[in-house]
């Protein structure tokens, strides 16, 4: 499946996200960055508690993208379904709720 007709599946025609792509992508990278340091950390048998502020950096660094997309969601998305239809409205309002129960169960 292309991301259009994925887009299409979602019920628009692009992701709320996409103005904000390359930022998204810049806090990713360094999450990446992030999940190697921490890899080379266990590697050289750092102190656990050292890894452990780490481990809690890089889940608020999660975080954080996942409220940005989430929010981005809301403000695209949401807005567009709201515009075509209650019903369509309250089915990505649905899928916000599940998404947003994903991001604060642990």
């Amino acid at each position: 499946m292309t991301t259009d007709d994925a887009a299409t599946a979602h019920g628009h025609a692009g992701h709320g996200y996409l103005p904000e792509k390359d930022k998204f992508i810049r806090r990713l990278k360094l999450i990446e960055g992030q999940a190697r340091g921490l890899q080379r950390m266990v590697d050289e048998e750092a102190y656990c508690i050292d890894i452990l502020t780490q481990v809690s950096a890089m889940t608020k660094a999660l975080e954080s993208v996942g409220l940005g997309l989430l929010h981005e969601h809301m403000n695209h998305c949401v807005v567009e379904a709201a515009r075509e239809s209650d019903a369509a409205a309250e089915a990505k309002v649905d899928e916000a709720m599940k998404a947003i129960t994903r991001l604060v169960k642990s």
